[in-house]
């Protein structure tokens, strides 16, 4: 993206319409720190003219009401045209965020699609209705749209993030207004110009970009029904407090310190193969990444030397350069973020393997070397604290037990992983680390089962049946006997 990028309007039920205020957002490249992009900042005014296009959207019926068919063919030209447009989206984002280009088309358009593709999966199969006998005779359930949701989404997954909210919502009837961040806001108008193309009706989607001041107004906004928020712990217990005011259904997907257990028959290759991309993922900002190494002490100096060597070799660079593993931090705030724990974790008594600094060479950008500490006790703050940046942890455990006890010793539980030659007893592990989703001898997030967090890292489920039914309301119909 060499050119600016200039949008004057905003995206509000399906129209391109005049932001009510004149305050605009710039987006800054993480590699070059120039603007690359201006939109217009949302007010509150078009927080209330979104919700309320919602509001007579879902009252019409004109969606909620359609035939699950006509929902699921719209959806299906939304997640084709995700598939068709992945590498354009990849590339708007990866300028937006830093995201590698060449990881980017799976991690930020492919894998968007995926989750479209998955949630059409769940809804063609999802029993809307179904008759049970009850205590007192036959009873009719029925699963309804919850009304108007709130989404609200981060910088780092953008694409990601928007449709593990949009697509199960948008397929269980409800009327949706997306509250995008002002990191990565170009990358959303890729996504309205999607959703008109593909026909959805009028008034069921409005996309804003905005700061968090109107992300709160929308949150607490009478007229939703459902919110659905992924971003820090601290913006999420927020967006919990003011969602209670209007007893607004409330997901929350949030931050993770996950542990990757090496177990002392693991095949290092394959551990050291699996787990660095997905510690570096998305250069280091990712909820999920895998930033708590637990080694075996009888291993731990060979495995810190492969680890040190694998993140060594990781090339740095320009996001948009085919070549480039680990590219800038979104923001300066996050590239100081990141900097001050590495300092941090040295008082603390942590030893630097690899990283520690800005890359040589790189004088622009909000660069951070990919950072590897040894000798990291599960006390320090670099081991419980989420940095949101290119800082791993490698801790030793002498046995098994104290292995599940330390990955267990968290605030979180969002994500983790086990690495054994036995499958059937990284199983067993996986059965006592609390966290909502685990994987054995690989890293993965499954679109069709539930994903979220036990603990600070959020509460509800997306993806799968259990995500699909976060945008539905329960209806019991009593019937007299016989019917």
């Amino acid at each position: 993206m060499s050119d600016l990028v200039e949008h004057g309007k905003l995206y509000i039920g399906g129209e391109w319409v005049d932001p009510a205020g004149r305050d605009t957002i710039e987006v800054v490249s993480p590699h070059t720190e120039q603007v690359i992009g201006r939109v217009p900042h949302a007010s509150r005014a078009d927080v209330d003219r979104a919700v309320a296009t919602a509001r007579t959207s879902f009252a019409s019926g004109v969606w909620a009401n359609a035939p699950l068919a006509d929902r699921i063919a719209v959806v299906t030209r939304i997640k084709d045209a995700f598939a068709a447009r992945s590498e354009e989206i990849a590339r708007v984002i990866s300028a937006e965020n830093g995201t590698p280009f060449t990881s980017g088309v799976m991690v930020q358009s492919l894998a968007a699609m995926l989750v479209w593709d998955a949630a059409l999966t769940v809804a063609r199969d999802f029993p809307f209705e179904e008759r049970r006998g009850g205590v007192l005779g036959p009873l009719l359930v029925r699963r309804e749209p919850a009304g108007v949701v709130a989404a609200v989404v981060p910088w780092n997954v953008p694409q990601f993030t928007a449709a593990a909210k949009l697509a199960p919502a948008l397929l269980a009837g409800c009327s949706v207004v997306l509250k995008v961040s002002p990191e990565t806001p170009l990358d959303a108008y890729l996504l309205a110009e999607i959703a008109t193309e593909a026909g959805l009706p009028a008034g069921v989607l409005s996309i804003l970009p905005a700061d968090r001041e109107v992300s709160e107004y929308l949150v607490g906004h009478p007229g939703v029904d459902k919110v659905s928020f992924t971003g820090s712990v601290a913006a999420g217990k927020r967006v919990m407090e003011v969602a209670a005011r209007n007893l607004s259904r409330v997901t929350l997907e949030l931050g993770g310190k996950s542990a990757a257990v090496i177990l002392p028959d693991a095949d290092l290759d394959a551990a050291v193969a699996g787990i660095v991309p997905f510690a570096w993922m998305i250069n280091g900002q990712a909820c999920v990444a895998q930033t708590r190494i637990l080694a075996p002490r009888s291993h731990y100096d060979e495995i810190a030397e492969r680890f040190t060597a694998a993140a060594s070799a990781l090339t740095v660079g320009d996001p948009l350069d085919p070549a480039t593993e680990v590219g800038p931090l979104v923001a300066r705030r996050q590239q100081q973020r990141s900097l001050d724990y590495i300092a941090l974790g040295q008082q603390e008594g942590a030893k630097v393997l690899t990283g520690g600094g800005r890359p040589k060479g790189q004088t622009t950008g909000w660069y951070v070397e990919p950072t590897l500490f040894g000798e990291v006790a599960n006390s320090m703050r670099i081991a419980r604290e989420e940095i949101f940046g290119p800082v791993i942890c490698l801790l030793p455990y002498d046995d098994e037990a104290e292995a599940v006890r330390i990955a267990n010793d968290s605030d979180y539980g969002l994500s983790g992983s086990v690495w054994t030659a036995e499958v059937d007893h990284g199983i067993e592990i996986a059965r006592q680390v609390r966290t909502g989703t685990y994987s054995v001898n690989t890293f993965s997030i499954d679109m069709l089962g539930p994903f979220g967090g036990y603990k600070n890292s959020g509460i509800g489920r997306e993806f799968g049946p259990e995500g699909f039914g976060e945008y539905l309301e329960h209806k019991m119909i009593h019937l007299p006997a016989g019917a």
